[in-house]
């Protein structure tokens, strides 16, 4: 069956994945099962999507209530899921805001850019600061603002009005404001760069530098928001007191795998032109399938499971159970470990694949996202050296020890 399933894809999927050779058939919980029905360990999560896991029964008899009943009209018209899930977003902030709803998060950084720039126009401005390592999106505008050149060959000219700086340096920001500055947007942990997290102090600075020079704080939350930190807002799970972005995307974990993004502006005057989240009239932003029934009902059942069974305390309990399990492996291989409650990257050494018998023409990350599949652990690499584990947040202890066990037999140790 894969043979067929390969050739399938080799003749009529563009390639523009490097796929790893695995074809899932079905899943449930935190597992997966081939087509020749060889079972393992889902750490991935579809890339920190699947916040309950796969085939999650409460979602997946929303999706079956709603489709039964209204499937899709437009965005020219009112329903009730949207307007309930925009309601309970804004609660969750714990801000007064309202949101727009896309389908990716591509869509919602894209969202936010927009935001930026209609905010700056009647000023001149237009150039958002980024940073190094950071991932916003595979459209012109999303690879433009990333700060990783791989993503850009082949695609110029880019978008303008993007500069990358150095994450967790405040000066080097300061020193980048310029008259055409117009905002500042960030992932307050860092996903595909690494599981790399913004300091406290940087946040609460970017903050302070935002008001002084009335600028926009953007923050991506596409992978680390909605739960996975132990917090809704992950940035909170970092700095509790003192920072509060004037807008926020999401997506991957927000409806468990049912297509969903989405962008959040407060309700603040920052100009005479009224409040931030209304900045964005008719006719200047939309999408033809954001915020449909059946995504907004898969979502406000992600967030009852969540909110009902404390799950953002279990995340953060296993979590941290998690990285220490990670850091007593004791293998020499292990150069670091990033975690911020479900959101965990181990940093290997160069040398990991000499020593493992991997393929030298691998990096590290790489080679050892093959062997764990190999063995019967999804994870997933985040550049040259670092692996991801995002695994569900309502993952058990068993689960979590069983993916440690998997990892100490690839390493030896």
């Amino acid at each position: 069956m894969t043979a067929d399933l390969r050739s399938l894809y080799a003749d009529f999927v563009m390639p523009t994945y490097g796929r790893f050779d695995l074809s899932i058939a079905r899943g449930e919980g935190g597992r997966v099962w081939t087509e020749e029905g060889r079972e393992l360990i889902d750490f991935g999560a579809g890339i920190a999507v699947c916040s309950l896991g796969h085939a999650h029964p409460r979602v997946t008899a929303a999706i079956a209530a709603q489709a039964a009943t209204l499937v899709h009209t437009s965005n020219l018209y009112r329903t009730r899921p949207q307007a309930i899930l925009a309601e309970r977003l804004t609660r969750l902030m714990g801000l007064p805001g309202k949101t727009f709803f896309c389908n990716s998060g591509a869509e919602a950084n894209e969202g936010l850019i927009k935001l930026a720039r209609k905010f700056g126009s009647a000023t001149g401005r237009y150039e958002i600061l980024t940073f190094e390592r950071s991932f916003h999106g595979r459209t012109m505008a999303g690879i433009s603002a990333t700060g990783q050149e791989k993503v850009k060959v082949g695609f110029a000219p880019l978008v303008e009005g993007f500069r990358h700086l150095p994450p967790n340096d405040l000066a080097a920001v300061h020193a980048a404001l310029g008259e055409k500055t117009v905002a500042i947007l960030l992932e307050p942990i860092q996903g595909e760069g690494g599981i790399h997290l913004a300091s406290a102090d940087f946040l609460r600075g970017l903050r302070e530098l935002c008001d002084a020079h009335n600028l926009l704080l953007l923050f991506d939350e596409v992978q680390c928001g909605l739960g996975r930190t132990g917090d809704w807002r992950g940035w909170k799970s970092i700095a509790p007191e003192g920072v509060e972005p004037d807008a926020v995307s999401w997506a991957k974990g927000i409806a468990n795998g049912f297509p969903l993004g989405a962008f959040w502006a407060r309700n603040i005057t920052r100009d005479d032109r009224g409040p931030l989240c209304d900045l964005l009239g008719p006719g200047t932003h939309g999408t033809t399938y954001g915020g449909n029934p059946v995504a907004c009902a898969a979502a406000l059942a992600v967030l009852d499971e969540i909110e009902e069974n404390h799950l953002l305390a279990h995340a953060t309990t296993l979590g941290a159970h998690f990285a220490a399990a990670l850091r007593n492996l004791g293998s020499p291989l292990i150069r670091e470990v990033r975690a911020l409650g479900l959101m965990i990257g181990v940093e290997f050494a160069a040398e990991t694949n000499a020593r493992l018998g991997l393929p030298a023409d691998k990096p590290p990350a790489l080679a050892l996202t093959v062997a764990l599949m190999d063995a019967g652990l999804l994870v997933i690499p985040a550049g040259e050296h670092t692996i991801r584990f995002l695994p569900p947040l309502n993952v058990t202890t068993a689960e979590v020890d069983a993916a440690v066990a998997v990892l100490r037999r690839v390493l030896g140790c």
